[in-house]
C-alpha cells in the first residue's frame, strides 16, 4: 500500500468543503487507488461507477429528469442504499462520458452525499464539455511518485528525509553515508520510476524484471489511448511518442521534427505535440530566446525538448541492459538524458513551468525557473565535471539579465561557490514552486 502526497490533500478537501473532488492526470498514476484508500481510511461507504469498465453506467444519466431521479438510479445500480453523510459516490474514467460533469452542481447542491471524479485524458475532453461546474468542484492533478514519495515507500525514514531537507535549507553538505545511500536510491529511481504499479511491484518483489513488465504494460495502454482517442493523427502521435528516447539521447536533446519526416512542417502537426502534452504522456520544455521575466513572453513554441512523463518508462524504452548499468554507475552510458528527464518530471510535479535557454553565443542552460520576479538557471550534470558550465557562467555574467543565483544538480554532495549552489540531484524533491500569495493592493487617487 503506497503512501502519497495526495492522501493528505484528499482528506483535507473532504474535511473542509462539500465541493466535488476531481482528480486528473496521466493513466496509471494512482487516481482510483487514492480515492479507494481515502474512503477505506475514513470509514465511508464507497459507490464506485466506472464509465469505462461498466458501460451501463452511462445509461443512468440518459433521460434522468432531475437529481433525485439520478440518485435513485445510482442506488439501484450499486444495489445498496446510500447513507446520508457517509457515502462517497465516485465516477471513475469520466473521460468516457464527460457530460457527467454537468450534473455535479445539482448533486453538490442536493447535499446528502460526497462526490469524487477521476479520469485520464481530461486535458483533452474538458475542452468539449458544455458546462464545467465552476465553484462546485476542486481539481487536483496526480503525477507519478516523485523521489521523496519513492524513498518513503521503500523504507527511508521521515527523520532521514528531514535531516536532508535541513541540509538543503541551510546550504550545507548531507552526512556522507546518507548522501551515498540516497544517490544509490536515486539510480534505482531512474530505473523504477514513479508509476505506482512499478513502485509497488518493486516494493513487493525487488525484481526489476517484473518492474520492466509493468512498465511495458503501461506503455501498451498509452499506445491504446493514442489509437482510441485520436484516430486521424494517431500515426504521427505514435511516432512522436516512440522518438522521445532517441531524441533525448541526441547531443542537444531538442526534438527534431525532420527525424520524423524530412518534409514535415511543425505548423501542420503542432496539435500532435499538444495532444501528448494534454494527455500527460509527454512533457514539452520550451526554449526561450532570452532569460528575462516573464519567461512566457520569450517562449519559442516551435523549439522544445520532449521528455517522457515518467523516467522509469523512459529507461524501459532503452535496450541493452541499461537498468543494470545505471545501478552499477557505469560512466560509459549517457546518463544525461535520463537525469534531465527525472529532473523535468519532478519540477513539473512541483508546479514549475518547464523552459530552457539556448543561444549560439552563450550556449544552453538546461532549465530556467521563474519564481515571482526572479529567474533561477538550473543545470543538470551526470558526470564528474559538474563545475564546468560555460553557458551557465555566461548567463550569470550578463548584467542585462539581472540573474543573481543558480543551481547545479549532480551526483556530488552539497557545496556553495559564489552565487552557485551545487546540490545532489535528489534534492530536487525540495524544490517546489511557490505561488505568490501576498495581497496586491492598489488604491487610485480619485479626482
Amino acid at each position: 500500500m503506497l503512501n502519497r502526497h495526495i492522501d493528505s490533500v484528499i482528506a483535507h478537501h473532504f474535511a473542509t468543503t462539500n465541493k466535488a473532488l476531481l482528480l486528473t492526470g496521466a493513466r496509471q498514476t494512482g487516481k482510483t487507488y487514492a480515492i479507494r484508500r481515502f474512503t477505506q481510511q475514513a470509514g465511508w461507504q464507497l459507490v464506485e461507477l466506472n464509465l469505462l469498465l461498466q458501460p451501463e453506467t452511462k445509461r443512468i444519466f440518459a433521460g434522468a429528469a432531475n437529481v433525485q431521479d439520478l440518485l435513485l438510479r445510482i442506488s439501484a445500480l450499486a444495489n445498496q442504499p446510500l447513507q446520508t453523510g457517509k457515502t462517497l459516490i465516485f465516477f471513475d474514467e469520466v473521460q468516457e462520458y464527460a457530460d457527467v460533469l454537468t450534473w455535479v452542481k445539482a448533486l453538490v447542491d442536493e447535499g446528502r452525499f460526497k462526490y469524487a471524479l477521476s479520469g485520464s485524458l481530461l486535458g483533452l475532453e474538458l475542452k468539449n464539455v458544455r458546462s464545467v461546474p465552476v465553484g462546485y468542484m476542486s481539481e487536483f492533478r496526480m503525477y507519478p511518485l516523485d523521489y521523496e514519495e519513492f524513498i518513503r515507500n521503500i523504507g527511508v525514514s521521515d527523520e532521514v528525509i528531514a535531516s536532508v531537507r535541513q541540509a538543503w535549507e541551510q546550504r550545507r553538505p548531507v552526512d556522507a553515508y546518507v548522501h551515498e545511500k540516497l544517490m544509490r536510491l536515486y539510480n534505482l529511481y531512474l530505473i523504477v520510476g514513479g508509476m505506482p504499479a512499478a513502485v509497488q511491484t518493486y516494493a513487493d518483489t525487488n525484481d526489476l524484471q517484473r518492474v520492466l513488465l509493468e512498465q511495458q504494460a503501461i506503455l501498451g495502454l498509452y499506445k491504446t489511448d493514442i489509437a482510441r482517442y485520436d484516430p486521424v493523427d494517431k500515426l504521427y502521435i505514435n511516432d512522436i511518442f516512440d522518438l522521445i528516447p532517441s531524441e533525448l539521447n541526441a547531443k542537444n536533446k531538442r526534438f527534431i521534427l525532420k527525424n520524423l519526416n524530412e518534409h514535415i512542417k511543425f505548423s501542420r502537426h503542432e496539435n500532435s505535440f499538444v495532444w501528448l502534452r494534454d494527455a500527460d504522456m509527454a512533457l514539452p520544455t520550451y526554449n526561450v530566446d532570452e532569460p528575462r521575466v516573464p519567461l512566457k513572453l520569450n517562449e519559442l513554441r516551435n523549439l522544445f525538448k520532449l521528455f517522457q512523463n515518467d523516467v522509469g518508462l523512459l529507461a524501459s524504452q532503452y535496450v541493452g541492459g541499461i537498468q543494470l548499468k545505471l545501478l552499477q554507475g557505469d560512466v560509459n552510458i549517457n546518463n544525461g538524458a535520463i537525469y534531465e528527464n527525472a529532473v523535468a518530471q519532478e519540477l513539473h510535479a512541483h508546479g514549475w513551468a518547464l523552459r530552457y535557454f539556448n543561444s549560439k553565443k552563450q550556449g544552453e542552460v538546461d532549465f530556467l525557473l521563474e519564481q515571482d520576479d526572479e529567474i533561477i538557471p538550473l543545470e543538470v550534470k551526470s558526470g564528474k565535471d559538474y563545475q564546468r558550465h560555460s553557458a551557465l557562467s555566461n548567463v550569470l555574467a550578463n548584467k542585462e539579465y539581472h540573474i543573481n543565483r543558480a543551481i547545479v544538480l549532480s551526483n556530488n554532495n552539497l557545496s556553495v561557490k559564489g552565487n552557485i549552489v551545487y546540490a545532489p540531484v535528489y534534492m530536487t524533491m525540495f524544490m517546489h514552486h511557490q505561488a505568490q500569495i501576498a495581497p496586491i493592493i492598489y488604491k487610485p487617487e480619485l479626482p
